[in-house]
């Protein structure tokens, strides 16, 4: 029995790159790759490694739609100030 294939995914957000999107893509401010120095490379900044111990655990946690908001209207870093508040309410807790 044959296995079914999947069909392809598309994403209006996300097209197939074009001959035209590879080789722009291989570009650094109008300079080939291969072309590139290592002054060139220098610009260019770095990445974060891998934490050496992780400081938290991933979940996956349900939460009212209003508590999201709350914590979304005041700006980036919701989920570190969901994160700070239950903290609180757990070391009151502990004590």
């Amino acid at each position: 029995m044959p296995r079914k294939t999947k069909q392809p995914v598309f994403d209006d957000d996300n097209p197939e790159w074009t001959k035209a999107d590879f080789a722009k893509a291989t570009r650094f401010d109008g300079i080939k790759a291969k072309d590139l120095t290592p002054e060139l490379l220098a610009r260019i900044p770095g990445k974060r490694g891998v934490q050496k111990a992780p400081t938290k655990v991933a979940v996956s946690i349900r939460l009212s739609p209003e508590v999201i908001a709350h914590f979304k209207a005041q700006g980036a870093g919701w989920q570190s100030r969901i994160d700070e508040a239950l903290r609180k309410i757990a070391k009151a807790k502990a004590v």
